[in-house]
């Protein structure tokens, strides 16, 4: 039997307008079959192999063609996104364990962080690292773990966060009041964080360095859709999976009266507003947050895109809307 969904407590939201991107090519698609379901983010490691979590709670190594398939861990929760750490280690967010690291070697997981000020971490989403061994995570909702997210969507409030987790430990909240804060990654010359909001369909830098330094600022807003985990790649371009177009019965809910969002959370997950299926990511220019590569198409193995990595001349995509990983070859891709 399905366990009760916890209460949500919506509010009026007019969500962002939406500004087309620059049109893309549908490249072919490549799909490869992982033994699990919903691989919701992707890396890879200095050898090459390729690393994913699947909904099980399973942690994957896969050759870099993205086949032979070994379990090295199992978190015990839901791993989302993925960092591959300066000392070799995994980096994991996983909902509702919190941020975690794997050794490659032993299979061992360790907690870095399980809760922020007293409060358990939820819905840890996406982390990366900096030279300095400094590590930036994200959380989706304070209030919901994955298995609820749907009920973020409805409640249309702005409960993500970014936080820093220093070498000794210590762990600071840059920002809050965030709209499903999501991917993050560091610029290549480490100037700047990029983080994505999901439901606010925008991505923006918090700087690390220069006059801007501590200070967060837009970068790309209006997506015409809901951006996930992010990467940089060659270049220093900055990749985006876009898990989706945004839902018009959703968009047309969020402004109006609460209690239609309340009677909607009561009805089966199958009668809420649904994704479209595609397969679809985009990479910015860095500094002027122009369009310099992506694809846009669709597949009927693989859908929902969420994770995303450069790695042997081809993008290599993760998902939540199939039990496989994808790529594409960088040179159909790149405009």
């Amino acid at each position: 039997m399905p366990r009760r969904k916890p209460p949500i407590e919506p509010v009026r939201w007019q969500p962002p307008p939406i500004e087309q991107l620059a049109a893309l090519p549908a490249p072919a698609v490549t799909v490869v079959p992982v033994p699990g379901h919903a691989p919701e983010d992707v890396v890879v490691d200095a050898s090459g192999q390729l690393w994913t979590g699947v909904d099980d709670g399973r942690i994957l190594r896969l050759d870099p063609d993205g086949r032979d398939a070994t379990v090295v861990a199992n978190t015990g929760g839901r791993p989302l996104g993925l960092a591959v750490a300066r000392d070799g280690r995994l980096l994991i967010c996983d909902s509702p364990r919190g941020l975690l690291a794997l050794e490659q070697d032993t299979g061992a997981v360790e907690p870095l962080v399980e809760s922020i000020s007293g409060r358990h971490l939820q819905f840890c989403s996406n982390v990366t690292q900096t030279v300095d061994g400094t590590i930036f995570f994200t959380e989706s909702t304070s209030a919901f773990t994955y298995e609820h997210f749907n009920g973020a969507v409805l409640e249309s409030r702005g409960r993500g966060s970014l936080f820093r987790r220093d070498p000794d430990g210590t762990v600071t909240t840059l920002a809050d009041g965030l709209y499903f804060t999501n991917g993050v990654t560091v610029t290549a010359d480490g100037s700047a964080l990029v983080f994505a909001e999901t439901l606010g369909r925008r991505l923006s830098k918090y700087w690390l360095s220069g006059p801007q330094a501590g200070t967060i600022t837009p970068f790309v807003q209006y997506l015409p859709g809901h951006p996930d985990n992010m990467s940089t790649g060659a270049d220093g371009r900055l990749w985006v999976a876009m898990v989706s177009t945004p839902n018009p019965t959703a968009d047309w809910l969020a402004p109006r009266a609460p209690v239609l969002r309340h009677l909607l959370w009561l009805l089966p997950d199958r009668l809420a507003p649904q994704i479209a299926p595609e397969v679809w990511a985009v990479a910015f220019d860095p500094d002027s947050g122009d369009v310099v590569a992506g694809l846009r198409t669709n597949h009927p193995d693989f859908a929902k895109v969420t994770g995303l990595v450069e790695s042997g001349g081809r993008l290599w995509l993760a998902c939540i809307g199939a039990s496989a990983l994808a790529s594409v070859d960088l040179a159909d891709v790149v405009l």
